[in-house]
């Protein structure tokens, strides 16, 4: 063979290489990059019926990946070699590459695949990267000539591209799974955050509510949230979102009445780059985010009517433009609003569209405030002072006369209320034990007590049994007091005590009697 050949070889080889390096680096598709790889063998290195078998992370094996024969990278039947098996097996184990000058004397050729001429030489070169194997890579020179060491090294080269491209391929896959993980993880705590078990509360009025999210959660209803301020509706809106077919979209959520027109138009619509002074880029509006979705519009009665009107065209059509813009877009977007407010009257006064009353208020859902369902109180105590005891990182307990003592008040700042008393008392107690003069101290006394507005205590409120040794005796003297409405004479019969044995009892047990 002439100089003149080598050269000529050794430039097509290198047109091969600038080719499989731009094929590699096109794509992390290791499947259709691989056939790319060996096509380009075929069709510009001078190297016919390529084929790359790649070891398989379960099993150790070399299982076959691509094959190009008759002109066409393709392969369908499972073929696997074990380590050390025949010359595959064997460039495996010792990564060493192995050149066959004629495949018809070499006895370790397994001819598993029937497609290369025995009369032609074969050459195969190991696939790895940090000295971990990956897999082998092969293929037949279609002459025999006596340029065996640089076909040898041309493949060295290629398998050398191959390897990183695996290394960086696996681990992105690793990434990508890990990512994967982690949102699916993220999803089913969320899930189970907002579960209609964790909304707290077994009251009649409640167990109603709960049974309708569940159904309202089943469709694309649109869904007026109601009640006063610290009611719960927020966690309503989570609960149907979570538990509804939309639950894999995004929640979006926006107070309407944290922001001007302007802004709350920009903010839920979007706008163009050069909208308006400091529109400096385009900026998706929280409806085309929430495509697929939900978004939550809390506060939904302190928008303007002006703003009202272009709130209606989206609930009504689906579509609206960005501010500064003139493209129509078009969402698939389940609206849940809340509001404290009366839009009845709202409406009668012209203040709100009626029209966009009727749009929002398709199935209402309205919270009850606290005061009227005291009897979820000692379960709601309880769920936040766990809370509580997260967020301080330390133990906490409150007993059954403190809870006797947040039934008996009016709490007209509902949950959110009784969250922040209960945080107070969790702060003014040093040993983690929230009671009756912790929350004394937190200052629920100052508080409108149950007596001037709210029912009697509910059946199910904690009781005590005045014989239970467990129970220390400033707790059973509180609690004999309450259950006497703090006629002292009336406790001490309860208690099996004289009146003036109890009288002393109360002093020294610095119980603070309450004068009604």
């Amino acid at each position: 063979m002439s100089l003149h050949q080598r050269v000529q070889l050794i430039e097509a080889q290198l047109e091969a290489l600038y080719e499989v390096s731009r094929v590699l680096s096109r794509s992390l598709n290791v499947h259709e990059t691989l056939i790319s790889v060996v096509r380009i063998l075929h069709e510009r290195g001078e190297m016919a019926k390529g084929m790359i078998a790649l070891v398989e992370a379960e099993t150790g094996e070399l299982r076959l990946s691509v094959l190009h024969d008759d002109d066409e990278p393709s392969w369908d039947r499972p073929v696997r070699y074990q380590r050390g098996e025949g010359v595959l097996g064997s460039i495996l184990t010792n990564m060493q590459p192995v050149v066959i000058e004629r495949i018809s004397t070499e006895p370790r050729f397994l001819h598993r695949l029937g497609v290369y001429n025995p009369e032609l030489p074969f050459v195969g070169v190991p696939i790895c990267a940090e000295h971990e194997p990956l897999g082998v890579l092969a293929a037949q020179p279609p002459v025999a000539d006596q340029f065996l060491e640089e076909r040898v090294r041309f493949l060295e080269m290629v398998a050398n591209l191959i390897a990183r491209v695996l290394k960086l391929s696996r681990h992105v896959e690793s990434e990508q799974r890990e990512l994967i993980d982690e949102r699916d993880k993220l999803r089913r705590m969320i899930k189970g955050n907002h579960s209609f078990e964790n909304i707290v509360g077994h009251s009649k009025t409640m167990r109603s509510i709960f049974e309708l999210v569940r159904q309202v959660a089943k469709w694309n209803t649109t869904v007026l949230i109601r009640g006063e301020s610290g009611t719960g509706k927020e966690l309503i809106a989570n609960a149907i979102h979570y538990n509804s077919p939309r639950a894999k979209g995004a929640f979006i959520k926006l107070n309407c009445a944290a922001l001007p027109d302007n802004l709350l138009e920009s903010e839920l619509f979007g706008h163009e780059k050069g909208a308006f002074t400091g529109a400096v880029a385009q900026r998706k509006g929280r409806f085309e985010r929430a495509d697929g979705g939900t978004i939550f519009l809390d506060e939904i009665g302190e928008i303007t009517p002006a703003f009202q009107a272009k709130l209606l065209r989206v609930l009504q059509e689906g579509e609206f433009e960005r501010v500064g813009g003139n493209q129509t877009l078009r969402v698939d977007v389940r609206v849940i609003a809340a509001t404290n407010k009366d839009l009845e009257a709202a409406v009668d006064e012209g203040k709100f569209r009626e029209d966009l009353y009727y749009r929002l208020n398709v199935m209402p859902i309205l919270m009850p405030p606290l005061r009227e369902r005291l009897e979820d109180i000692p379960e709601l105590a309880s769920f936040l002072i766990n809370k509580i005891s997260h967020l301080q990182r330390r133990k906490l307990e409150i007993t059954d006369s403190a809870i006797r003592l947040l039934m008996k008040n009016d709490w007209q700042g509902n949950v959110r209320e009784l969250e922040n008393c209960l945080e107070r008392a969790a702060v003014m107690s040093e040993n983690g034990v929230v009671d009756r003069e912790t929350l004394e101290q937190a200052g629920l006394g100052e508080y409108n007590l149950a007596a001037h507005a709210a029912p009697s205590r509910p059946s199910n409120a904690p009781t005590i049994d005045f014989n239970d040794p467990s129970i220390d005796d400033r707790e059973k003297v509180i609690a004999a007091l309450e259950q006497a409405g703090w006629v002292q004479a009336k406790a001490a019969r309860l208690l099996g005590l004289t009146p003036r044995q109890i009288a002393y009892r109360i002093q020294t047990l610095k119980i603070k009697v309450r004068q009604f």
